[in-house]
Order: C-alpha cells, then structure tokens, then sequence
C-alpha cells in the first residue's frame, strides 16, 4: 500500500511516498514505549511583547491536554534573541496566564526542579552540548562572514535554487580552526545535517516527511554571541524538562524533522509531536503582534471576561469531543479539559470571527448580572467608568439603582459594561452636549412638551402627538426622529419608546426643557 503526503516545505510543492506495507517505522513512538511516563508539556513564548489570542490558543491547548492526563503544564521563556526582548513581558504574561486561568505549574515566578525557566539563564547548559555535539562531529564551527553568506543567498537566488550553505568550513584543519580562534575571528556553530526520508508522526497532521537535508542548508545552533537557536535550545530543554508532548503552531512543522535529527545526535528519544492550525484574520491574512484588539490584555482592559475568551478561541479549529458550537453556552475549564481530544483538532487554518467573542462576552455578563455578587462589582466597575468618562456626573445617574437599571436593559444591546460609556450611549448618563439638527420650530416644540407634560403614558403620547402632526401637516416619523435628538442629542438609536423609558418621565422632561 502506498501513501502520498504532501511535502511541508514552505513556498515549495512536492509529493512524498511512504510505504507502510513494508513496515517502515514512524518516528517518535514514545507513548508507546512510556506509556507510563507522567504528561509534561511546555507553552515556550519569546518576551517580544503581549500575549495574543494566537499565542492564547497554543498555551490552552497545551493545558488542556496536561489536565487531562493529570500531567503538568510548564511555562518557558525563549527569550534568547535579546534583539527583540522587551522588559516587563514575562511578568505581564504570567499575570494574563493567572487571570485567563492557564495556570503553568511551573514557571520563572513559580519555580519547579527543572528550572531555570529562562533560557538565558542556561547559557552554560547549551555550551556544554554543542561541544558534545562538535566532539562527535555532529557539528561544526563556522567562521564564514555575513558578507560571504549574503553572496551565496544571491547567487542561489540568481540560479532559483534553494539557498543551502557549502560547508566550505565543515572542511577547516584543526590547525585552521585554532589559528582563527586565536585570531579572534568570530564564528557560529552548524549542526550537520543528514537525509531524513521517513515520516514523522504528528498526532494533528499524522506520518508528515520533509528531507531537510535536500532542501535546506545545516543550520546555526549556536550564534557568534554565544546565546543558542531555538533549534538547539528547544531540543535541550525539552529533553531536560521530560517534555513528553510538544504541540506547538504549524508553523514549526516543517522544522520538525531537523529537531529530529538533533535528538538522534544526543541519542535521545524524541516527544510526540502534535502541530496546531494556523489561526487567521476573517479576511485570510495571518494575525499579527501589532494588531492591538487582539491582545488578551487589551481584551481584559475592555471588559472581557476570561471565560469568554477561551471559549472563544475553542471556535475556531475544533478539538473537542462532542462540544456545541453554540454562542449561547460557555463551557467551565473543567468541561473544557474532559472533551479536549488532539484527533479533533483540524488540519485547516482556522478564521477568527471577532464578533462571535462579543457575543460570548454577552452571556458571561449575563451570568454575571443575574449573580447578586457579581452584580455589585458590575455596578461598581460601572460607576467608575461613568466617572472617568464624564467628570461631574450627577449622582442620580450613578446611584446603584439606576446602575443596575441600565445594566438590566443594555443586557441584550451591549457586549461589554464599557460599551455602557461610548459615545452613542453616554446620553443615558447625562444630558447631550450637542444636538443633530432637528426641522422643528420653538412654537411646534412647546406644543410638543405640552402633549408629554399632559399625557399618562406613551401610547397617549402618540396618540396626540399624531393629531398635532395631522394639524400642522408634519411627518410623524420625522418628529419622532427629532424627539430623540432632544434626549439623546441623536437623530439614530433605540426606539423612543425605549429612551423614554429608560430614561424615566422625570429625566424626559427635565430634557425637553433645558433644550435651547
């Protein structure tokens, strides 16, 4: 039986034959043979900035699957390319990680015995096996210059051939090496690659092959700062953590079979390898760092809760054992972990739709109004909002019962208690500032007020002003356009039955006639 499998090499199509009649093993079978060995997984991000939903779902996933088979969830930071470190991000990370409710069991803040949890703390560590690796001639120094690497990138773009390094130094004498050495030139490491033909099993994609050796050079694994590549310090960690699962994005699939080769140089085992879909923008492009709203600190700085976030997130790729997809329910942690399953997760990009969170975030706030607990720090997280907003707002707008009153009605209209203070709405918290042009004239205003001021309720209202609209030949759809404007400042927004309301007989006609 012969199977096909597409080639993962980026920009590059090609086709890859397994025959799996003959028996050809699969690489990594580790579950097999430590079927007893505790679950350890690893969320491994660089401190480059903040956590976005890409970067949420990675971590989720990776906790899921810890929880479910009692095993633990490790939090490691990669931050060895000190070019793009940014101060601060780790603690900012663990802080939204203890919020979200992915909690690592171990960490740089919570320790553990496999530390440190920084891989610049663990300079000593790589040193020590890239000399390992160079003593068994599985690696090798290169004194090459950027300028003569840059020239050969040229040429191979030039030729339209793959851009793949010589190893003019793989050839240097001992005596070369010495002699550069002592000059002080400086250089970086190499791993030699050798031809990988068999698959490699991932438990997303399945048996995935990728020759590295043919399409790409050997790679640096020790830069000339002395601080590792992630292909030789996720290696080293992960063995030296017990990782025993590494899901990460696909993105690193096609790097895989390198760290394959890595693991056959130290003699180690390799962990199950499982590679997580790529999570798109609605419009097909790839998310980015600089995309604020996609931030999960943003997200909590406006008012999102965490349980609709991850909720969210589980929308979009599956994974998860008979789940309803439904905007109205929000699974606990707890449901989550127990119908998590990696057969489940597809294969395809996922497409974030962004207003499918809103309408998570809807009933989360739901749940939280109807709690009588929750509804005080709802109201109080409200009052300050108003507060920051509108400096000098009346206290009768931001007492507790009228809080709690305009919460109960924004509860279908609003996807956050901030949406409470936008522009559209601050009319609820105080008088307009501004009004939209209206066509009535003073003396039809009056007339207007007077009806109100003498009407028992809204359907009365109606009633006469309809007849005032017969007598003066005015569009009654048009006064009621201009009616809300006098009490919100706008000619668009709810019905004016429902600003009326809201709002209350006394409030209506304190607006009616402050207006000028």
């Amino acid at each position: 039986m012969l199977r096909i499998y597409p080639s993962l090499e980026l920009g590059r199509i090609g086709l890859c034959f397994y025959n799996l009649e003959q028996g050809v093993g699969l690489i990594s079978t580790r579950i097999r043979m430590m079927s007893s060995a505790p679950v350890r997984v690893r969320f491994a991000p660089s401190p480059t900035g903040q956590l976005h939903l890409g970067g949420l779902r990675t971590a989720l996933y990776n906790y899921l699957f810890a929880k479910a088979r009692g095993g633990s969830f490790i939090l490691r930071i990669e931050d060895t390319d000190r070019s793009r470190f940014v101060p601060g991000a780790t603690e900012n990370l663990e802080n939204i990680l203890d919020w979200i409710g992915v909690k690592p069991d171990e960490s740089p803040s919570k320790g553990g015995d496999y530390g440190p949890y920084f891989q610049s703390h663990r300079l000593d560590i790589y040193t020590k096996y890239v000399n390992q690796l160079i003593d068994g001639g599985h690696a090798y120094k290169c004194f090459c210059t950027e300028r003569r690497l840059e020239l050969l990138k040229r040429e191979a773009a030039r030729t339209r051939t793959s851009n793949i390094y010589d190893r003019r130094c793989l050839s240097l004498s001992e005596g070369q090496i010495k002699e550069k050495e002592e000059s002080g030139v400086s250089y970086t490491v190499r791993f030699k690659l050798s031809s990988i033909t068999e698959p490699v099993n991932d438990l997303v994609y399945g048996p995935v092959v990728h020759d590295v050796f043919q399409f790409e050079g050997d790679p640096i694994i020790l830069k000339s700062d002395g601080f590792p590549t992630y292909h030789l310090a996720n290696v080293i960690d992960d063995h030296l953590m017990g990782i025993s699962h590494v899901l990460r994005g696909a993105e690193w699939q096609v790097s895989t079979p390198k760290h394959v080769l890595l693991y056959r140089a130290f003699g180690w085992n390799p962990p199950e390898f499982a590679h997580l879909p790529l999570i798109l923008n609605q419009d097909g492009s790839k998310l980015s760092k600089r995309q604020d709203d996609l931030h999960i600190l943003s997200l909590r700085e406006n008012l999102y809760y965490p349980e609709s976030i991850l909720n969210f997130i589980t929308l979009v790729g599956g994974g998860f054992e008979d789940k309803e997809y439904s905007l109205r329910n929000l699974f606990s942690m707890q449901e989550l972990t127990t119908k998590f399953q990696l057969n489940r997760i597809n294969s395809n990009s996922g497409k974030l739709e962004m207003e499918r969170l809103g309408e998570l975030n809807q009933v989360a706030l739901r749940r939280r109004f109807d709690d009588p607990g929750e509804r005080r720090v709802l109201i109080k997280s409200c009052r300050n909002l108003v507060i920051q907003a509108i400096p000098g707002v009346q206290d009768k707008f931001i007492s507790d019962e009228c809080i709690e009153k305009y919460l109960l009605w924004g509860l279908e209209r609003i996807k956050t208690v901030k949406d409470l203070v936008n522009p559209d709405l601050l009319y609820l918290w105080t008088s307009p500032q501004t009004y939209e042009t209206i066509s009535l004239t003073k003396d039809t205003l009056s007339k207007i007020f007077e009806i109100y001021e003498n009407s028992d309720d809204f359907k009365g209202f109606q009633k006469n002003l309809r007849s005032l609209c017969s007598i003066l030949g005015l569009k009654f759809p048009v006064v009621m356009k201009d009616i809300r404007v006098l009490l919100t400042g706008r000619k668009e927004g709810p019905p004016l039955l429902e600003i009326i309301q809201i709002l209350g007989r006394e409030e209506t006609l304190n607006r009616f006639k402050q207006y000028k």
